[in-house]
Protein backbone atom coordinates (compact mmCIF):
# COMPACT_ATOMS: atom_id res chain seq x y z
CA UNK A 1 0.00 0.00 0.00
CA UNK A 2 1.30 3.31 -1.17
CA UNK A 3 1.30 5.94 2.20
CA UNK A 4 -0.80 9.15 1.73
CA UNK A 5 0.89 12.00 0.28
CA UNK A 6 1.60 14.41 3.04
CA UNK A 7 1.21 18.21 1.57
CA UNK A 8 2.88 20.94 3.84
CA UNK A 9 1.49 24.46 3.81
CA UNK A 10 3.23 26.77 1.96
CA UNK A 11 5.18 29.43 4.16
CA UNK A 12 6.62 32.76 4.73
CA UNK A 13 9.49 31.74 2.88
CA UNK A 14 7.56 30.34 -0.38
CA UNK A 15 6.17 33.80 -0.63
CA UNK A 16 9.17 35.88 0.29
CA UNK A 17 11.09 34.11 -2.64
CA UNK A 18 8.03 34.86 -5.26
CA UNK A 19 7.78 38.40 -4.85
CA UNK A 20 6.69 40.93 -7.25
CA UNK A 21 8.18 44.28 -7.88
CA UNK A 22 5.56 47.29 -8.53
CA UNK A 23 7.05 50.45 -9.24
CA UNK A 24 4.27 53.22 -8.68
CA UNK A 25 4.66 56.09 -11.20
CA UNK A 26 4.90 59.40 -11.33
CA UNK A 27 5.90 59.41 -7.67
CA UNK A 28 8.73 56.37 -7.98
CA UNK A 29 7.53 54.28 -5.34
CA UNK A 30 8.23 50.69 -5.04
CA UNK A 31 7.07 48.00 -3.23
CA UNK A 32 6.76 43.90 -3.55
CA UNK A 33 3.90 41.54 -3.47
CA UNK A 34 2.91 37.91 -3.43
CA UNK A 35 1.28 36.41 -6.39
CA UNK A 36 -1.98 36.39 -3.73
CA UNK A 37 -2.15 40.03 -2.88
CA UNK A 38 -4.43 42.54 -4.71
CA UNK A 39 -2.15 46.20 -5.32
CA UNK A 40 -3.64 47.71 -2.86
CA UNK A 41 -3.17 44.89 -0.63
CA UNK A 42 0.65 45.18 -1.66
CA UNK A 43 0.70 48.50 -1.28
CA UNK A 44 -1.26 48.69 2.32
CA UNK A 45 0.97 46.10 3.52
CA UNK A 46 4.67 48.07 2.67
CA UNK A 47 2.79 51.16 4.69
CA UNK A 48 1.57 53.31 1.37
CA UNK A 49 -2.29 54.71 0.90
CA UNK A 50 -3.65 53.56 -2.36
CA UNK A 51 -6.55 56.12 -3.00
CA UNK A 52 -9.93 53.94 -2.76
CA UNK A 53 -13.20 54.55 -2.19
CA UNK A 54 -15.32 51.50 -1.93
CA UNK A 55 -12.96 49.38 0.62
CA UNK A 56 -11.49 47.06 -2.04
CA UNK A 57 -14.96 46.33 -2.96
CA UNK A 58 -14.40 47.07 -6.65
CA UNK A 59 -17.23 49.08 -7.10
CA UNK A 60 -16.23 52.55 -6.80
CA UNK A 61 -13.30 52.05 -9.71
CA UNK A 62 -11.20 55.05 -7.80
CA UNK A 63 -8.26 52.69 -7.52
CA UNK A 64 -8.03 52.28 -10.83
CA UNK A 65 -4.22 52.13 -12.40
CA UNK A 66 -3.13 52.22 -16.04
CA UNK A 67 0.09 49.28 -16.36
CA UNK A 68 2.96 50.80 -18.36
CA UNK A 69 5.26 48.14 -18.43
CA UNK A 70 4.39 44.27 -17.93
CA UNK A 71 0.95 44.28 -18.21
CA UNK A 72 1.22 40.04 -19.41
CA UNK A 73 2.55 40.27 -15.95
CA UNK A 74 -1.05 40.82 -14.12
CA UNK A 75 -3.89 38.73 -12.88
CA UNK A 76 -6.48 38.23 -15.56
CA UNK A 77 -9.59 40.59 -15.39
CA UNK A 78 -12.01 39.23 -13.64
CA UNK A 79 -16.00 39.54 -14.71
CA UNK A 80 -16.60 41.63 -12.05
CA UNK A 81 -13.82 44.23 -12.28
CA UNK A 82 -15.01 44.29 -16.21
CA UNK A 83 -18.23 45.23 -15.44
CA UNK A 84 -17.83 47.45 -13.03
CA UNK A 85 -15.00 49.41 -15.22
CA UNK A 86 -17.98 49.88 -18.16
CA UNK A 87 -20.18 50.52 -15.16
CA UNK A 88 -18.23 53.85 -14.01
CA UNK A 89 -15.91 54.03 -17.23
CA UNK A 90 -17.60 53.97 -19.81
CA UNK A 91 -16.55 50.90 -22.91
CA UNK A 92 -13.49 52.59 -23.86
CA UNK A 93 -12.39 51.44 -20.39
CA UNK A 94 -12.59 48.16 -20.66
CA UNK A 95 -10.80 47.83 -24.49
CA UNK A 96 -7.65 49.06 -22.85
CA UNK A 97 -6.46 45.75 -20.75
CA UNK A 98 -3.37 48.29 -19.29
CA UNK A 99 -6.45 49.95 -17.25
CA UNK A 100 -7.19 48.02 -13.98
CA UNK A 101 -8.89 48.13 -10.68
CA UNK A 102 -5.96 47.96 -7.76
CA UNK A 103 -8.70 46.05 -5.27
CA UNK A 104 -8.85 43.48 -7.67
CA UNK A 105 -5.54 42.85 -10.11
CA UNK A 106 -2.99 40.66 -8.81
CA UNK A 107 0.24 41.15 -10.10
CA UNK A 108 2.26 37.95 -11.48
CA UNK A 109 5.36 39.87 -12.53
CA UNK A 110 7.27 42.92 -11.99
CA UNK A 111 5.26 45.66 -13.40
CA UNK A 112 5.60 49.62 -13.95
CA UNK A 113 2.15 50.86 -13.34
CA UNK A 114 0.94 54.69 -13.21
CA UNK A 115 -1.51 56.07 -10.26
CA UNK A 116 -1.65 59.90 -8.55
CA UNK A 117 -2.29 60.10 -5.02
CA UNK A 118 -0.25 56.69 -3.64
CA UNK A 119 2.19 57.88 -0.78
CA UNK A 120 3.10 56.92 2.57
CA UNK A 121 0.60 56.13 5.22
Amino acid sequence: MVPPRTLTPVGAAHYRRHMARIRVEPAGIEFEATYVQTLVEAAEAAGFYWPQGCDRAGECTNCAFEVVSGVGRVSPMGRYERANLLRQRGPRAVEDPRLRLGCQTRVEGDVVVYKRGVELL
